[in-house]
C-alpha cells in the first residue's frame, strides 16, 4: 500500500496525470468550449435569454522539472522512463471570449451542450470553513472543515471566502495549505482574534488585535477581503469596534456572527450605530427567534414584520448575508422576510461537516429553499454570483462579462415535490437545482452527466 501511494505522488509531481487539470493539446481553434443553446443568467449584465458562450482554457502552474534518468524495475517497484527537463509553467486564466446567438461551433475544440439548462458565472459561497487538518482544533486545522475541492465544484461554487477559521497568527500557514493549494478561488475573513476559530479563544478580547489582523491583510490583498468577528460570548462592543478598525485600516469589510449576550446587544446599534456601508451580517435569519431579549436578536418580530431598523440598514448599506450552517436559518425568519420582499445580498451555506448533512447541504439545495420561499430564480442567481462578488470587493468575479475569468456554472432545474426541513418548521417546493457541470478558469471541472463529450466510445488516438 505505500509503495502504491508513494507512486500515485510521484505520478501527479512529476506531470503524469494531470488530465484533469489541464486542457487538451489546442487544435489551433480560438476557442476551447462553446457551450450552446443554454438559458444564460448574468445578473451584471442583465442577460436573461438563451445565448451561447465560448471560452478559452486556462493552465494550473507546474513547477520546474530537472531531467531524470530512466529507472528499471526493482524490488517490486515499475519501471520508470526518462524524463526530459520541463521549464516551470506559469498559471493562466481561461476568459469567457463571446457572448452571442449562435456562435458557429466549427471555432471551439469541444461542444458543451446546454440546451434546456441554465447557464450562470460560477457561484460564490462567502461564508464556509475550510482549514481542514488534524493538528487543531474546532473549525482551525482541524477535521470538522472540509478540503475546498471536494465540496465545491459539484456545487457549482467557483469561489469561496473562509469565514474566519484563521486569524493572523496562523493565516500563512493556512494560505500554503489551503489557498495555493486548491483549485477552488479560497479567499479568506481574517478572524480578529489572532488564535482563529480554535473553540476556546474567541472570547478573549486580548487576542483581538487590530493593527496585526490589518498588517496580515494588507501583506496579502490577493486573499484576504474582509475580518470576521464570530461566537463571542459577553455584553460589550469592544469585539465589534475592534474588527472594525482592523477593517478600517485594511480598507476591508468585516463580517459578524453575534454570539449571545444576556441581554442582547441590540442589533439596531450594530447596523445603523457601528457598522459602516459594506459591513456583513451573517446569519441573517438566524437568532433566537423569541420574544426574549437574551442571546441572539432576530430581524423579523414575532407578528411576522422585518423590523424597521433593519430595511434602514439595507438603505444604509449593511449587507445581509444568510450563513445557512448547521441551524442558523429559522422558519419563522425566512419564511415571512422573504415574502414582505426582503431578500438577503448574499446566499451562503456556511459549510462544514456539521451542516452539509443537516438542513443545509450545499449550495444549490438552499438556493432551492429561497425559490421555494418566493425569491425569484433572476434575484436567487444575483444573490449567489454578482452580489457577492460585489460585497467582497472582487467585481472582476461573478460575471460572464466578455474577458472575464471563465468561472461557470450549469445547472437543471429538475421539477417534484421536495422539501427543506429547516429550525423551526419546513418548507416545501416543486423545484430543485441540480448542477450539470462546473468550469473554473476555462476548464471542466465537474461533469455529473458528460454534456462536454458526445455519447459512444472515444476516438482511438
Amino acid at each position: 500500500m505505500k509503495k502504491h501511494t508513494i507512486l500515485f505522488f510521484a505520478l501527479i509531481i512529476f506531470g503524469l496525470n494531470v488530465s484533469a487539470q489541464q486542457p487538451e493539446a489546442s487544435s489551433g481553434k480560438p476557442y476551447s468550449y462553446i457551450i450552446k443553446g443554454g438559458h444564460v443568467i448574468d445578473p451584471k449584465n442583465n442577460i436573461d435569454e438563451i445565448i451561447d458562450i465560448a471560452v478559452t482554457s486556462g493552465t494550473r502552474a507546474q513547477a520546474a522539472r530537472p531531467a531524470m534518468p530512466e529507472r528499471p524495475a526493482a524490488n517490486g517497484r515499475p519501471a520508470r522512463p526518462a524524463m526530459p527537463a520541463r521549464a516551470a509553467i506559469p498559471a493562466s486564466e481561461g476568459k469567457v471570449a463571446l457572448v452571442a446567438k449562435n456562435i458557429n461551433p466549427d471555432l471551439a475544440d469541444k461542444i458543451i451542450d446546454a440546451k434546456g439548462l441554465y447557464v450562470t458565472p460560477g457561484l460564490i459561497d462567502i461564508h464556509v470553513h475550510f482549514f481542514w487538518g488534524h493538528d487543531g482544533s474546532y473549525l482551525k486545522n482541524a477535521a470538522t472543515a472540509l478540503p475546498a475541492d471536494g465540496f465545491t465544484f459539484r456545487t457549482g461554487v467557483t469561489t469561496v471566502v473562509d469565514a474566519g477559521c484563521t486569524g493572523w497568527r496562523d493565516f500563512e500557514l493556512y494560505k500554503k495549505r489551503t489557498i495555493d493549494a486548491s483549485q477552488t478561488r479560497v479567499l479568506a475573513m481574517l478572524n480578529i482574534v489572532g488564535t482563529g476559530m480554535d473553540g476556546a479563544g474567541e472570547s478573549n478580547i486580548d487576542e483581538m488585535d487590530p493593527q496585526k489582523t490589518a498588517e496580515m491583510a494588507k501583506k496579502y490583498p490577493h486573499d484576504i477581503v474582509g475580518v470576521k468577528l464570530a461566537h463571542f460570548g459577553g455584553r460589550t462592543w469592544v469585539p465589534t469596534d475592534r474588527a472594525i478598525e482592523a477593517g478600517r485600516l485594511a480598507n476591508i469589510p468585516i463580517m459578524v456572527d453575534f454570539g449571545s449576550a444576556d441581554p442582547f446587544l441590540p442589533l439596531d446599534s450594530l447596523f445603523n450605530v457601528k457598522f459602516r456601508k459594506g459591513d456583513i451580517y451573517t446569519h441573517a435569519f438566524g437568532g433566537n427567534g423569541t420574544d426574549s431579549p437574551n442571546g441572539r436578536e432576530s430581524i423579523v418580530d414575532m407578528n411576522g414584520k422585518v423590523k424597521p431598523f433593519v430595511y434602514k440598514a439595507k438603505e444604509k448599506g449593511v449587507i445581509f448575508d444568510i450563513g445557512f450552517g448547521g441551524g442558523s436559518y429559522l422558519y419563522n425568519q425566512g419564511v415571512p422576510a422573504i415574502k414582505a420582499g426582503f431578500y438577503p445580498n448574499t446566499i451562503s451555506t456556511d459549510l462544514h461537516t456539521g451542516s452539509m448533512n443537516g438542513p443545509m447541504k450545499s449550495m444549490e439545495n438552499i438556493m432551492g429553499l429561497f425559490m421555494a420561499t418566493g425569491m425569484p430564480l433572476k434575484e436567487v442567481i444575483a444573490a449567489s454570483t454578482w452580489k457577492p462578488a460585489q460585497a467582497i470587493k472582487r467585481e472582476e468575479l461573478g460575471n460572464l462579462s466578455q474577458g472575464s475569468v471563465a468561472d461557470i456554472a450549469i445547472f437543471k432545474i429538475t421539477n417534484g415535490k421536495y422539501g427543506w426541513p429547516v429550525r423551526g418548521g419546513k418548507i416545501e417546493g416543486s423545484q430543485r437545482f441540480q448542477t450539470e457541470m462546473t468550469l473554473r478558469a476555462g476548464n471542466v471541472v465537474y461533469d455529473l452527466d458528460g454534456i462536454s463529450q458526445p455519447a459512444g466510445p472515444a476516438p482511438v488516438r
